[in-house]
C-alpha cells in the first residue's frame, strides 16, 4: 500500500468464503477489484458478500466476458448485484465488467469453501 500512496485500503487475506461471513467484513466495502479470480457468476458469489448497498465490483474478463455476463444473471440475482456497464479496456483484450451491488446479500450467500467453484449458482 505505502509502494502505490493508497490511502483508507483494507487488504483481507483468507478465502472469501469465510472472511465474508465476518460481521468486520460484511457488506462494509465500497469497491472491490477482482482480477483472473474465477469465472463472474462464481466471482459474484465470492465478491458481493463484502460490498456495501451502492459499492462497486470492477473485474476484467477476458475473451469469454460476454458469455460469463450472460451465464451470471441467477448469481446476480441472488446476491443483490446489477451489471452497470461490459465495456472493452482501450488497448487490450480485456472487458471491464462494472457491477453495482443494489440489494442485501443474504446470509447462505458465499457457501461453503470451494462450493461456489464447483456448483456456481444457474
Amino acid at each position: 500500500m505505502e509502494r502505490l500512496a493508497l490511502t483508507d485500503v483494507a487488504v483481507v487475506t483468507g478465502r472469501a468464503e469465510s472472511a465474508a461471513h465476518e460481521s468486520e467484513h460484511r457488506e462494509a466495502y465500497d469497491l472491490a477489484l477482482a482480477r483472473a479470480v474465477a469465472s463472474l457468476p462464481v466471482l459474484l458469489e465470492l465478491a458481493l458478500p463484502f460490498l456495501r448497498l451502492g459499492g462497486f465490483l470492477a473485474a476484467p474478463k477476458g475473451s469469454r466476458a460476454a458469455q460469463e455476463v450472460a451465464a451470471a444473471a441467477p448469481a446476480l440475482q441472488a446476491c443483490g448485484g446489477r451489471i452497470l456497464a461490459a465495456e472493452r479496456m482501450p488497448g487490450s483484450p480485456l472487458t471491464l465488467v462494472l457491477v453495482e451491488k443494489v440489494a442485501p446479500t443474504p446470509p447462505a450467500y458465499p457457501r461453503r469453501p470451494g462450493i461456489p467453484a464447483k456448483r456456481p449458482l444457474r
